[in-house]
């Protein structure tokens, strides 16, 4: 069975979710089924493992509608997509595409690196589901990465095809701090600063935790940032990294206290597993999708509550209790991992080659 992964939506740079998500997906399938990939930039393989490829042209290109007949001539088994907009006019090959989350219809500001005609595009589709119907009925299976969204996909009625979990995962082969070693009087906050992802609510609560610092680290615009530098309590002390590497964030994650989440909506939470993989405990806002990673190793607070959000901080003082988060945490983070992830994956690509040939 020949598995062909898309991986065009791969950064050329640093990882994004998708970026990451379909880098790992293909790096961990690659060990267990046969594995190949597409990009549509060369600078792309700087970022992905070293798989066989075809170059063809983006996804975000007008070309797209017309993809398969490119991809027939690779004689693939099963096309995977980490999204659910790749072109299948005239496609002879089972196709998987991948809704992870329906934030944007609830908040449907688009991501700031896509084109202008793209954004414009991104509002007007998520003002109804039927273009999301019309995409993933496409597919002969559609994967997801939570039950969250996987719930959401019945309740909307989204799509006819099966539904099926391909789910995330921190990186492998890491190792959890020693839950003794103690911690800095630092928090860890990874993620955008879309008005969704409520990061006021935290900086805010810094008011209430003198000592502590609240490390901001992802890429921001100076105008995101002066609007959340002008709310930064007097005495607070709150650091904008303004983008930071694999390798400093793992240093900022072993030392500090807790990662922190506040967001409103999310996809999935990935940080969440990445700091508990290193039992770094965490502290989100209380979202089912929040509930379904962490489970009970995280401390959920009311996502509009800078005090309940301080008071979660302040519990972890206690040495005794903190160590007792980091050691739920590193249990919590190792049932989820990319070689489950790629079982998952070759468990849908071999369903739908039996239903094909039915």
């Amino acid at each position: 069975m020949k598995i062909v992964i898309d991986a065009r939506f791969t950064r050329t740079d640093h990882h994004d979710g998708i970026s990451r998500y379909g880098a790992s997906l293909i790096a961990a399938a690659a060990k267990i089924a046969d594995v190949s990939m597409l990009i549509s930039d060369a600078r792309q393989l700087a970022l992905l493992p070293d798989v066989p490829y075809t170059l063809i042209s983006s996804p975000l290109s007008p070309l797209e509608l017309f993809v398969a007949r490119k991809v027939n001539t690779l004689g693939a088994d099963v096309v995977v997509c980490p999204m659910q907009t790749m072109g299948t006019w005239g496609r002879k090959y089972g196709l998987v595409l991948t809704l992870h989350d329906l934030i944007y219809y609830e908040h449907p500001q688009p991501p700031g690196f896509l084109p202008a005609p793209v954004r414009l595009l991104w509002r007007l589709y998520h003002k109804a589901f039927w273009p999301q119907r019309l995409l993933l009925n496409r597919a002969d299976t559609v994967a997801t990465i939570s039950r969250t969204t996987e719930a959401l996909i019945a309740k909307y009625r989204l799509t006819r095809r099966p539904v099926r979990i391909i789910g995330n995962a921190p990186q492998p082969e890491q190792n959890p701090r020693p839950a003794e070693a103690g911690t800095e009087k630092s928090l860890v906050y990874m993620g955008s600063f879309m008005p969704y992802k409520n990061v006021e609510t935290m900086v805010a609560g810094m008011a209430d935790l003198p000592g502590y610092t609240l490390h901001l680290l992802s890429r921001i615009t100076p105008q995101r940032r002066a609007e959340l530098e002008a709310l930064v309590p007097e005495g607070a002390s709150v650091v904008f990294h303004n983008g930071v590497t694999d390798e400093e964030y793992g240093a900022l994650l072993r030392t500090a206290t807790a990662l922190v989440s506040l967001s409103r909506a999310e996809g999935y939470g990935l940080p969440l597993v990445e700091a508990m993989a290193v039992g770094t405990p965490v502290i989100a806002s209380d979202i089912p999708i929040f509930r379904e990673v962490g489970g009970d190793a995280a401390s959920y607070v009311d996502p509009d509550s800078p005090q309940q959000f301080a008071q979660a901080v302040a519990a972890l003082q206690d040495p005794q209790a903190w160590q007792q988060a980091s050691r739920r945490s590193v249990s919590r983070a190792r049932q989820f991992t990319w070689d489950e992830s790629a079982r998952q994956l070759v468990e849908v690509a071999a369903d739908i080659v039996r239903r094909r040939r039915r």
